[in-house]
């Protein structure tokens, strides 16, 4: 096939080539991410693996010798062995309940219809092409920009870092303060290389995802001129912010137009000159500062886990025997498909009751026991934690106004464990629902929010697996009050769900009742 000969010939057809020459390069765009993704994600299996099993040993040997335990000899051989197996099984069990099970619970919201006067968001197909030329734009530019920035500060960050490993070995301060954390300080010096080649590798791949952004600027703001805005003030968001990582002077040698219709005053302030450094960066930490100087103890997020499924559990035995639960229910949780009964009302039933106990309290948070108390300042620092606590908080000061009355709190809290099943909450023996059409309206909204937040915690990595052990404890418990025989293996889920470690200030009733059950259930094994 001759070439054309011509300039509007040669413009057709550059202009006809070009969506395939778009399209092909999309598609191998893609093809690549396809073949790496599976290879990045085996090799970091395999050495996150090897780094856990190497650690955890170290870890738990180095705890076997501190204060306050008992036959330390012992423990610096028996620590760290099996239970290192042990946990990772656990780990590779919760990444299969997150494939299997809350990925699927997501798609299932998805597929679901909602209200008919929910409002919903329509595609604008005339903006997709140009956000895609943008995203390609931004990809070609930013993707080797980024990169050579990269490259240019490691050396910059290697030395930074050895000036300060080395500055603190010498004056034993930072992570040399602590006798435990000196082998590991030590460590670091050795490995810091390896911690700039992997900086530099995790900004070579950030800039694909950042040049990549551009196609969504340009879709929100409507504009591919706002894509085009973006690809350049990418490199200048990455110099600046890599700047304030490495303390360095402020500012960027790069462009940073604006690329947003609407911004507020600070931003335009910081686009025309440059992002302000705060003031963590401005002031170095205290490097004299103890570990053990921490006063505020800091709640873990799978030791507040631990204690609502020690709740679920001492809630769920009363309502077994009190015939709320019923085998019906323990059935159909346990052939999979979930009981929402038990997977959603009986751990949303505990948390109301702690919000009701935290209301009348006065609590700032909320008390999770009699002693213990979740408050902005001790809660979990994970971002996941904060889309639970801060909705239930407000939940909280929600039922604080609201000033229920003791037969309003039963209904609430049964609709909230029967997901408002008119039939159940009619043999249930709870009182009458109010007589204001108002009343019953707010506490349908609020056990309907709290059964929400419930099915949003049962998508958490762990939370497949003590659900498992629960239900197999309230069926073991179940078949016991009916006379029938007992499972071996449920039992021993059973005292692994009670052994499981207590918070500080757990109910004393509720410690005994569970320390007798687990006493009466070793005798009949």
């Amino acid at each position: 096939m001759e070439p054309p000969t011509g300039f509007c010939a040669s413009l057709l057809s550059f202009i006809r080539f070009l969506p395939f020459f778009i399209g092909l390069l999309l598609l191998g765009t893609i093809k690549v991410l396809l073949v790496v993704y599976p290879i990045v994600g085996i090799l970091g299996s395999i050495v996150g693996g090897a780094a856990y099993g190497f650690l955890s040993p170290i870890f738990a040997t180095l705890e076997a010798v501190e204060e306050g335990k008992d036959v330390k000899f012992y423990h610096c051989f028996i620590d760290g062995t099996w239970s290192t197996v042990e946990k990772s099984c656990m780990v590779v069990r919760d990444v299969k309940d997150v494939c299997f099970h809350s990925y699927f619970s997501v798609m299932d919201d998805l597929r679901q219809k909602g209200p008919p006067d929910a409002k919903y968001y329509e595609i604008r197909l005339l903006y997709i092409p140009g956000a895609l030329i943008a995203s390609v734009i931004g990809i070609i530019v930013d993707v080797p920009v980024i990169s050579f920035v990269a490259l240019c500060k490691g050396p910059y960050m290697l030395f930074k870092g050895w000036h300060r490993l080395f500055h603190d070995l010498i004056g034993r301060e930072g992570p040399f303060l602590e006798t435990i954390c000196v082998p590991f300080a030590g460590l670091a010096i050795l490995l810091w290389p390896l911690a700039v080649a992997g900086a530099i590798l995790a900004s070579m791949l950030a800039s694909f995802f950042l040049g990549a952004y551009a196609g969504v600027v340009a879709y929100q703001e409507s504009s591919f001129l706002f894509g085009l805005s973006y690809v350049i003030a990418a490199s200048a968001i990455y110099d600046e912010y890599s700047n304030d990582i490495l303390d360095m002077p402020e500012g960027s040698c790069f462009p940073r137009p604006q690329f947003r219709k609407d911004v507020d005053a600070s931003q335009r302030t910081s686009n025309s000159n440059s992002v302000s450094r705060p003031s963590s960066f401005r002031k170095a930490p205290s490097r004299t500062s103890s570990m053990k100087n921490n006063n505020i103890a800091e709640l873990k997020s799978f030791e507040l886990l631990d204690a609502l499924f020690k709740e679920c559990f001492h809630v769920g035995e009363k309502m077994v025997s009190e015939g709320i639960i019923t085998r019906e229910d323990i059935e159909e949780a346990k052939s999979g498909n979930g009981s929402r009964v038990i997977s959603i009302g009986l751990p949303a039933y505990c948390l109301v009751q702690g919000l009701l106990r935290s209301a009348k309290l006065n609590s700032v948070g909320i008390m999770i026991s009699d002693e213990t108390e979740l408050t902005i300042t001790n809660r979990p620092r994970e971002t996941f934690f904060d889309w639970f606590v801060n909705p239930l908080l407000i939940i909280k000061e929600q039922i604080k106004a609201e000033n229920l009355s003791a037969s309003e709190e039963d209904y609430l809290c049964k609709l909230v464990l029967l997901g408002g099943d008119a039939e159940r909450l009619k043999k249930s023996s709870v009182g009458p629902a109010p007589e204001s059409d108002v009343k019953r309206a707010e506490l349908e909204a609020l056990a309907r929010r709290l059964q929400g937040i419930t099915k949003s915690m049962s998508r958490f990595p762990t939370f497949k697996r003590r659900f498992n052990d629960l239900v197999r404890s309230l069926s073991d418990d179940l078949k016991e009050k009916s006379g029938g025989p007992i499972m071996t293996r449920s039992k021993s889920a059973f005292a692994r769900l009670i052994s499981l470690k207590s918070f500080k200030g757990t109910r004393a009733n509720g410690s005994a009742q569970g320390s007798q059950h687990v006493a009466r259930d070793l005798e009949n094994s």
